[in-house]
């Protein structure tokens, strides 16, 4: 009880410091957020391929046509937007439409992350200083500590912040009004976060692995982008392997630019991708080295489910990276399967290593 009472009261001084310092920049007319430090090269380069607004935003219509009416209604009622929530594998855009979300409010954008807010401080940092109708970004949200998501209860419900001071019948309840925000989360295990978290949110939004079509269009405006010549086919070639994400589209792309320049001094064609599949241990069933290595081991078990702790262990990879990384893919385009009992490899699975079926009866049911 003591430890909550010196937490709440360090809240409570923090929040009376932050609103002076608040009060003290607005007396100066100083803004709100800092100037950013100055970003990496590489990361630079990266950003240049996000789309700027909704517009240069492709695919995901079944998300992009529903936020759009809520925005538009929003705009037209004059009131800051609901709480959404981003739900899909890494690398569907997430994040980018975010970005371009925050350009069609035309709102302040404050960006973090679940492990970043820790400790109810941080959390209490950003809310106290976010201006008007600011749109406040947490990816990977499902990692924010139970004790801080308490927190966003009052700030997402009546943008106000609550905590309590002293203890027993010296406690008191304190409330710090703060900005109407929109906040808005991304994660990836949508199933991680609690009911009454969850249920905060105005909307959730799930992002679907994108078709073929949808990708070479990505890879298309990335091209134009980054001023590279792409032939069509070597478009169709990058985005047959690109595992229906953008994010490792545009990775290939960067890839065999690399190649085109270095080795051929060409356009980006059909030979460049197979020399830049041929580096990256890209075989034509589109499988790398690791998803080798995962059938390879369920190959080992004779035909048995393997669990997710014995196959990470078998691959010496994590279980996280292995469940949520490599195999959603394999399981969408046949090679797997999962079963109560474990992972098994399905005969696609076999055929890809070059081996023969299993015969009637050996296989896990």
């Amino acid at each position: 009880m003591r430890l909550r009472t010196q937490l709440d009261s360090s809240v409570a001084l923090l929040v009376i410091s932050v609103t002076f310092r608040q009060n003290k920049r607005e007396m100066e007319g100083a803004s709100s957020f800092e100037t950013a430090p100055q970003s990496p090269p590489e990361e630079d380069f990266e950003r240049t391929l996000r789309p700027k607004d909704f517009s240069e935003f492709l695919g995901q219509n079944g998300v992009l046509e529903p936020l759009s009416l809520m925005v538009r209604a929003a705009q037209e009622r004059e009131e800051t937007s609901e709480h959404i929530l981003f739900t899909g594998l890494p690398g569907l855009g997430k994040t980018s439409l975010a970005l371009a979300l925050a350009q069609e409010l035309g709102a302040p954008l404050k960006m973090t992350s679940g492990p970043a807010l820790n400790k109810s401080r941080d959390l209490v940092g950003i809310l106290s200083q976010i201006e008007p109708g600011t749109l406040l970004f947490i990816d990977e949200i499902h990692r924010i500590p139970r004790d801080v998501e308490e927190y966003l209860y009052g700030a997402m419900d009546r943008f106000q912040l609550e905590w309590t001071l002293d203890s027993g019948p010296h406690a008191r309840l304190l409330k710090l009004d703060i900005q109407p925000f929109t906040l808005v989360g991304a994660t990836t295990r949508e199933a991680l976060l609690s009911p009454p978290f969850r249920s905060r949110f105005g909307h959730a939004f799930r992002f679907e692995p994108y078709p073929a079509h949808e990708l070479e269009q990505i890879l298309e405006r990335s091209a134009s982008l980054l001023k590279v010549a792409l032939t069509p086919e070597a478009c169709a070639r990058l985005a047959q392997h690109a595992r229906g994400t953008p994010r490792i589209a545009n990775r290939l792309l960067r890839r065999a630019r690399d190649v085109a320049q270095v080795e051929t001094n060409g356009p980006i064609d059909a030979s460049v991708v197979e020399r830049t599949y041929q580096l990256l241990d890209i075989d034509a069933l589109g499988l790398e080295r690791t998803d080798r290595k995962i059938l390879h081991a369920l190959v080992l078990a004779a035909g048995q489910p393997l669990g997710l702790k014995n196959l990470a262990v078998a691959i010496d990879e994590a279980e996280d990276t292995l469940e949520e990384v490599f195999e959603p893919w394999l399981i969408r385009e046949g090679f797997l399967a999962r079963t109560p009992q474990g992972r098994v490899i399905l005969p696609l699975g076999r055929d890809a290593l070059g081996l023969a079926p299993l015969p009637e009866g050996d296989s896990a049911s």
